[in-house]
C-alpha cells in the first residue's frame, strides 16, 4: 500500500499546537494595508485558531 502524503499546502498554511488545536493565519493583512486602523493590524497579527467544525478535514490533511 503507498505511504500516506501530508497536502503540501496545508502543511505551509496550518501548525499544530501543544494542546492539539490546529493553528491559522488570519486573513486581511496582505494589501491594502493603509485604511486599517493600527489596531486592527495589530489584532489580525495573532495567530487564530481553526474552527471545531473543520478541525477534523484539516488534520486529515496534514496526517503523514
Amino acid at each position: 500500500m503507498p505511504k500516506m502524503k501530508t497536502q503540501s499546502s496545508a502543511k505551509k498554511r496550518f501548525a499544530k499546537s501543544k494542546n492539539g488545536k490546529i493553528k491559522r493565519s488570519k486573513a486581511y493583512r496582505r494589501h491594502c494595508l493603509g485604511c486599517k486602523s493600527q489596531k486592527r493590524k495589530r489584532h489580525l497579527r495573532k495567530a487564530g485558531f481553526v474552527a471545531s467544525c473543520d478541525q477534523r478535514a484539516i488534520a486529515q490533511l496534514l496526517s503523514s
